[in-house]
């Protein structure tokens, strides 16, 4: 195949996916036909169609598990109204939860609780488990082996991000209930310092997350 049938059959399953697709993923595409591109044609037609969508409302962005379209942060609010539904609004112990997870992972659900000063609800974690943003990666060796959960390539993807290293520091988060006073969270228990501080950040991803195709 030519470049440019590489690029219109990539481009072509990239539209159609329901999720990203890893180049693992679209070279299988072509496991049948006998002139089959190279990883490094796949790639160049990637680049290819990231370039093409310079200066339009829609992106090609990769993501923790592979390449997918997606609407343009600048354009969110437009495209937003074609839903009447408002994105979900977590409690704050919910996103405490997932934020000390995903900082302090593995983590057990008591030393969630240590932090946090209080208990965890069984609904917060089976939401959690539920939406696939977190999951058990083992057990602790003390009395009890209780579960050890750590965060999801979904958690990645949804929150568009490649990887762990692309999460903001806690000292960035410091003072982000004051810079988005929307989220209209009451105010944690614990001091400035506390991994509890990425709540607010976590909200306002869930409310500002990019659509789809």
């Amino acid at each position: 195949m030519n470049d440019t049938e590489v690029k219109r059959v990539i481009e072509a399953a990239l539209m159609a996916a329901d999720g990203a697709l890893s180049i693992d993923r679209l070279m299988r595409l072509f496991e049948q036909d006998t002139d089959q591109p190279t990883r490094a044609q796949v790639r160049a037609a990637i680049a290819d169609l990231q370039r093409d969508c310079e200066g339009r409302g829609v992106e090609l962005r990769k993501v923790a598990s592979g390449w997918r379209y997606q609407t343009r942060a600048d354009v969110q609010p437009w495209v937003a109204r074609l839903w009447q539904e408002k994105p979900p609004r977590y409690s704050r112990a919910l996103l405490e939860t997932l934020s000390l997870i995903v900082y302090r992972q593995p983590i057990t659900r008591g030393e969630i609780e240590e932090v946090r000063g209080v208990s965890v609800s069984s609904n917060i974690i089976k939401t959690l488990l539920e939406r696939e943003w977190v999951r058990v990666v083992g057990h602790k060796e003390v009395p009890g082996r209780p579960a050890l959960y750590g965060s999801t390539q979904q958690f990645l993807d949804y929150f568009n991000l490649k990887s762990l290293e692309e999460m903001p520091s806690l000292a960035e988060l410091k003072d982000l209930d004051l810079a988005h006073p929307e989220l209209d969270l009451p105010q944690p228990q614990k001091d400035e310092k506390s991994p509890l501080r990425v709540v607010a950040d976590s909200g306002d991803l869930v409310e500002a997350q990019q659509t789809r195709h």
